[in-house]
């Protein structure tokens, strides 16, 4: 089965990764050709195969990545997106390189670099399930989200495991640097500074040292997110536009009782086309397994990942109306695949059952992707 195919082997595990990541820009591929999707009016978009994975809010980081920043209250505004993945872009730029090959490299290429580091920092922090765990986070439906989408979520991933990985090889001047930059490239902050910083302290308690002041520099990783909201505050005049615009037609993106009780997913759950209600239906599965997993972080990793994983989850999942786009979300939860790889291997059967299953629905979820459906 896939499990004992990859075994502990570096060379086996890259050639397994580089398999699924192409895989989806294949099915991709194929999805496109079946219903061309490419983005609409744009007049520099190279006709590549892999860019079939060019959908949605790639349209926005390109934008971002040529014209910069622009915010006008109450309208969708690029604000909405943090700076550090579409200024990557814009420097490949300076350098002659197309906007979107750029994205499309820079996603898949911190795709991959992402996911190589998660394995060595489960190997740190939880050896016996290493390999369990690898295979269900790179063969995870929404992991196509890794292989050249032009989000930045891959992006997020290399950093905030970087960050961890770190820490718990004694960086923490290194950790915070990391941190500091994903905190620029999502806004979920308070769940990598808590997160690095809780782990930081939980660290030295568990050797019987003392706490040092250089334990708490992972605390600095807020800066990342700062920056930007001292550059919304100099721009616009709104130091937090990013928040602010998500309540725009089209986003409406709110808080209240609607919100918290996830009313519109219901809503959509009785009277929508099947596909919607297999596509939210996804999302809340994902989201309440991912969360169900959580007191099992805080046992199994300790209270600094506990607390990452609780906050990475809640903040999107609080101020979703219909849980759009958890599936994806919870990648940067990457820690809750160590205590589910734990519980596999006790049922290795099940084990390598579902990482077939998983690797069939990875492609499957791409090549919708490609045809130009919303998946998250």
């Amino acid at each position: 089965m896939i499990r004992g195919a990859v075994l502990h082997s570096p060379s086996r595990r890259l050639a397994w990764l580089l398999f699924l990541a192409f895989g989806c820009v294949f099915a991709a591929s194929l999805g496109h050709l079946l219903k061309p999707a490419f983005l609409q009016g744009v007049t520099d978009l190279p006709d590549l195969p892999f860019l079939a994975m060019l959908r949605w809010d790639a349209g926005w980081y390109g934008s971002i990545a040529k014209d910069g920043y622009w915010f006008t209250p109450g309208q969708q505004s690029p604000v909405a997106y943090f700076p550090l993945y579409p200024m990557l872009i814009r420097a490949a730029g300076w350098l002659g390189a197309n906007r979107w090959v750029a994205g499309a490299v820079l996603s898949f290429g911190a795709g991959i670099g992402g996911l190589l580091a998660f394995h060595r920092w489960v190997g740190r922090v939880a050896p016996a399930q290493a390999t369990t765990a690898w295979l269900l986070l790179v063969s995870y439906p929404y992991a196509c989200y890794l292989y050249g989408v032009v989000y930045s979520d891959a992006l997020f991933l290399l950093l905030v495991v970087g960050a961890f990985l770190a820490l718990e090889s004694d960086s923490p001047i290194a950790a915070a640097v990391l941190g500091a930059l994903a905190t620029a490239c999502r806004p979920v902050a308070p769940a990598v500074v808590i997160g690095l910083t809780v782990r930081s302290l939980e660290r030295r308690r568990r050797a019987g040292l003392p706490i040092r002041v250089l334990d708490l520099v992972p605390g600095l990783s807020g800066l990342g997110l700062l920056a930007y909201m001292l550059f919304l505050h100099n721009q616009f005049g709104d130091a937090l536009a990013f928040a602010h615009v998500q309540g725009a037609p089209g986003w409406e993106s709110a808080s209240g009782w609607n919100v918290l009780l996830k009313s519109e997913w219901f809503h959509h759950m009785r009277v929508d086309h099947w596909t919607i209600k297999l596509r939210l239906g996804a999302h809340a599965f994902v989201t309440l397994g991912a969360i169900a997993l959580i007191p099992s972080v805080f046992r199994r990793l300790g209270w600094g990942y506990g607390a990452y994983v609780l906050l990475v989850l809640a903040m999107p999942a609080a101020s979703s109306k219909d849980l759009q786009g958890m599936g994806r979300y919870a990648i940067a939860a990457f820690p809750v695949f160590v205590p589910l790889a734990q519980g596999l291997d006790e049922w290795s059967g099940v084990r390598d059952l579902l990482l077939l299953v998983l690797a069939v629905a990875l492609a499957a979820t791409a090549f919708v992707w490609g045809t130009g459906a919303y998946v998250a």
